[in-house]
């Protein structure tokens, strides 16, 4: 595997586990997308369970489908920017 490709691979996946399996730390959201959760989970509510992930996963979701439809355009940009530092 080229070595472009494995730094890509890996920047990738660590971005996937920094969002997807530590929601707590990135998943602040604002103050309305936190004061009503909270407010339903004093009063015994369950929505605020899954409030956060499902925000982090809104957001994450479009980046990843353009990565999807344009990473030959992005991989070959990537290869040009490359090509210009090594010569």
């Amino acid at each position: 595997m080229k070595p472009a490709i494995r730094y890509i691979l890996f920047f990738s996946i660590m971005l996937a586990a920094l969002v997807f399996f530590v929601p707590e730390v990135h998943a602040q959201g604002c103050s309305q997308c936190k004061m009503v959760p909270m407010s339903d989970q004093q009063g015994g509510g369950t929505a605020a369970k899954g409030i956060n992930k499902a925000i982090l996963y809104m957001m994450a979701l479009p980046y990843i489908i353009l990565f999807l439809l344009f990473r030959k355009q992005l991989l070959g940009l990537y290869r040009q920017f490359r090509a210009k530092q090594k010569g």
